[in-house]
């Protein structure tokens, strides 16, 4: 199975920053190969795309929310991509995840063999 490992979060007040990361746990192949999505679930809310970051190196952003503040980046290196997240918003808050997709581009599926990890808590608020 395909593993990812979200970290970075925690609680930060309005207009605040944070830098998210995802770190590939347990996958066949780096994951410069994969198209990398950031996801978030609200309380009582389903589970929505923010930005995809593709191995080539384009971003397709699904939230106009948040649009402008949101950037998404890789370390090849390190092998982990980051979200970053400026100026915060009470309706940020969330449990962040990352997941590869089954091609290197962007697209609407997840990889069939990824197990979604616990992701990590981002709380926004005075």
């Amino acid at each position: 199975q395909l593993q990812l490992v979200e970290s970075g979060g925690g609680l930060v007040q309005p207009g605040g920053s944070l830098r998210l990361s995802c770190l590939a746990s347990k996958l066949p192949v780096a994951l410069e190969f994969y198209a990398i999505t950031w996801f978030r679930q609200a309380p009582g809310k389903d589970r929505e795309r923010v930005l995809c970051l593709a191995s080539a190196g384009y971003v397709t952003e699904y939230l106009d929310s948040v649009k402008g503040r949101f950037s998404v980046a890789r370390d090849d290196v390190k092998n982990t991509v980051y979200l970053q997240m400026n100026n915060l918003k009470p309706e940020d808050t969330a449990v962040y995840y990352c997941a590869p997709g089954t091609y290197t581009y962007c697209s609407d599926d997840v990889s069939p063999n990824f197990r979604w990890g616990q992701g990590t808590q981002v709380t926004v608020s005075s």
